[in-house]
């Protein structure tokens, strides 16, 4: 086999692992994420416990959805990351071992280092291209409406653009927020995973080599959650739909935060914390251990 028939291969691998692993993550983890948007975008002052726009916490938030809005509203918006997540995720493994190879600086085998450029270049790359998704998604999130009631993605989208284009304030709005968010979390999460995966010694028992990858995938996934959400929940305050209609009190991602913090305190900063953590924890977990089973799967169907 040719040298370039080689590297075709193994980036259809590559980007058949990671789409595969994204395909899987979002749909068992998109309720706590709709969880998550809801708490980030309700800002400090509004209305009392009793109203169900208000949510105390995560398990008021999906006990006034469930009886408010049903039970499928946990779904509402899956549309937008089943179609963005697959190849985002795709993109994010492929550009992660393209980007690896970039930043060995000499060195014969990845340090923690390349591992963390490498995460970081992927998550820039991965940010820019799934934006327009993710602003789509947070509207139909932030949306109340019940049942037939809910817009489509299509319409959704369609009203986006005719109202605001396709630019900085359109399709593309909260850029730079998601740019940061998405860019700090690979950064940690590829960095923790790979180094301490490469530490500690592997089990010649399948089973608990499964376990010690989801243990390191978990604890990746929930580090960086825990040190990127600000930059999330500006993310969600800028996409997310304005405190007053028709004025833009959300624009810049420090912007954001400044105000978040100024107007809401450090705390606030830290909204969808608990969401984040439950789904990106065991979320982060489930992306890389399918990847690595379905990178080992297709290489050996195909070799």
């Amino acid at each position: 086999m040719s040298d370039a028939r080689k590297i075709l291969k193994e980036a259809a691998i590559q980007i058949g692992s990671g789409g595969s692993a994204g395909f899987v993550e979002v749909c068992i983890m998109h309720p706590l994420d709709l969880v998550k948007t809801r708490l980030q975008i309700q800002s400090g002052k509004i209305l009392t416990k009793n109203d169900p726009k208000y949510y105390s916490g995560i398990f008021d938030c999906f006990r006034k959805m469930y009886k408010y809005e049903g039970l499928t509203s946990f779904w509402k918006g899956i549309l937008p990351p089943i179609l963005a997540e697959t190849p985002k995720r795709a993109v994010k493994f492929f550009t992660f071992e393209q980007y690896k190879q970039l930043f060995l600086f000499g060195s014969p085998t990845p340090t923690p280092l390349t591992f963390s450029l490498a995460g970081l270049g992927a998550g820039i790359t991965e940010a820019v291209l799934v934006n327009p998704f993710e602003v789509v998604k947070v509207t139909l999130q932030a949306n109340r409406a019940v049942g037939k009631e809910l817009p489509s993605t299509w319409v959704v989208t369609k009203e986006i653009v005719r109202a605001d284009g396709l630019g900085l304030r359109g399709l593309n709005k909260g850029v730079t927020a998601t740019i940061a968010r998405n860019g700090v979390f690979n950064m940690i999460y590829f960095g923790f995973y790979h180094s301490v995966k490469g530490y500690l010694p592997e089990f010649e028992d399948p089973i608990q080599e499964f376990f010690r990858k989801v243990g390191i995938g978990f604890v990746s996934g929930t580090l960086a959650s825990c040190i990127n959400i600000p930059f999330d929940v500006a993310k969600s305050r800028i996409q997310g739909p304005q405190p007053i209609s028709g004025q833009i009190k959300y624009r810049t991602t420090l912007g954001s935060v400044a105000i978040v913090y100024k107007e809401e305190g450090f705390r606030a900063l830290y909204k969808g914390l608990l969401p984040k953590v439950l789904r990106l924890g065991p979320g982060g977990a489930i992306m890389l251990v399918v990847y690595d089973y379905m990178h080992t799967y297709l290489t050996r169907r195909f070799n």
